[in-house]
């Protein structure tokens, strides 16, 4: 079978574009519905990222598991058909009523990474995981590298220009899903549907039981959380501490957007030769708390929004911790249920996701109301700590590589 790599890739790509349209503009969006301060738009902000979490977290294992039984191919292209019509509705929505409903039915269905990764898990040898999982984030992140600049520049229009552009790219993604996308799931690998394994603590006990996967499950969850403390605040830190435009805030995005394409594409393969996959899952944490620390600190003035978007893209030379983290639970498990263990993986994320907005909001909202505007960057301490407690955990984990499982 010719690999599906390219295709899935370009996936992807369309994928984050479609996402990273509607980020510069959400606080526009929210304060046009529902008025009201910076604050109190990013406080909805954060509870509409939870909901979307919440229904991801319990939806995930299902989807998972679905597609173990029926196939990659029919998951990924109804996830692009409802992400498609969910952009449409945003940007008709009159409500925050209505947004949260969307949310919902998005999070239900918010299968594309995670699937995508299974699919590549299915025909790609457990060494070359690591790497291959890096070659998607590359792909993912790369969208951040347009769609930001887009959204940021249709923001200026109006903040419902991107979601109508962001529901067109994820059609074009549907549309060339079912043309190009092959089927990676044989009937070697098909696993029946269980419904005992479709809820998320029954199925992240399924995975967890196998050998060496629980603490690096929780050293996941722990790295989505401090990594939320980025995407959950930087539009609103960017507008308050900085007075950034959208467009602004999508530049910077797209800075970080092209580093992380280098450093996930072409970096990791440098830090698996040379530090190892242990290795570079620790560089990565390290690089972590030193970047957290470094945006808390940045003093609310013209100089210091220079100085973030300068250090934006540096930033990214540590986002090799997930893809490396998912390659090594992925040798861990068995490859008739790799969809399984990677929605686990995504329904740990995503559980991380449920707190993490509302948490890291909260404490942006208390650190704008600091006077001086000092803390605005409060929430990267957080994340800082995470980092902290992540590194250490992991150097506790067994140092060995692991073997890949076998049925």
């Amino acid at each position: 079978m010719r690999s599906p790599l390219p295709l899935i890739m370009a996936i992807l790509f369309l994928d984050a574009v479609g996402i990273g349209l509607v980020y510069p503009v959400m606080p526009d969006l929210i304060a046009q519905i529902e008025g009201g301060s910076l604050a109190d738009a990013a406080l909805w902000g954060g509870l509409l990222a939870t909901v979307y979490a919440l229904m991801q977290f319990l939806c995930a294992p299902v989807i998972g598991a679905l597609s173990d039984r029926w196939g990659r191919r029919p998951v990924l292209l109804v996830a692009l058909a409802v992400l498609a019509i969910d952009h449409a509705g945003s940007a008709l929505a009159q409500s925050m009523e209505m947004l949260l409903v969307l949310r919902v039915i998005a999070g239900i269905t918010a299968a594309t990474h995670a699937t995508c990764n299974a699919a590549m898990a299915d025909v790609t040898p457990p060494e070359k995981r690591s790497q291959t999982f890096g070659l998607l984030g590359a792909a993912f992140m790369g969208g951040f590298i347009l769609g930001p600049v887009i959204g940021g520049l249709l923001g200026e229009i109006g903040p419902r220009a991107p979601f109508w552009a962001a529901a067109a790219l994820a059609a074009a993604g549907f549309v060339f899903g079912c043309f190009t996308l092959p089927e990676t799931v044989t009937d070697a690998t098909r696993r029946p549907f269980d419904p005992s394994r479709t809820n998320p603590l029954g199925a992240l006990r399924a995975v967890a039981q196998l050998r060496g996967v629980a603490p690096l499950l929780v050293v996941l969850g722990l790295t989505e959380l401090a990594f939320l403390s980025y995407g959950t605040i930087w539009a609103y830190w960017g507008k308050a501490a900085f007075g950034w435009t959208p467009t602004q805030t999508g530049l910077s995005l797209a800075a970080f957007g092209i580093a992380a394409v280098v450093v996930q594409g072409w970096g990791i393969r440098l830090y698996l030769r040379w530090l190892g996959e242990r290795g570079t899952i620790l560089w990565g944490f390290v690089w972590g708390i030193v970047t957290f620390v470094v945006f808390a600190a940045l003093p609310p003035t013209p100089w210091g929004g220079l100085l973030a978007i300068i250090l934006c893209p540096i930033s990214a030379l540590g986002e090799v911790v997930m893809p490396a983290l998912q390659g090594r639970i992925s040798r861990l498990v068995h490859a008739d249920a790799q969809g399984e263990a990677l929605g686990v993986v995504a329904s740990v994320r995503s559980g991380a996701q449920v707190i993490g907005p509302l948490v890291m909001t909260g404490i942006f909202a208390w650190g704008a109301s600091v006077p001086g505007g000092y803390l605005y960057g409060a929430p990267y301490y957080l994340g800082a700590v995470l980092m902290v407690a992540c590194w250490l955990l992991f150097r506790r984990t067994n140092a060995t590589e692991p073997a890949p499982a076998t049925s």
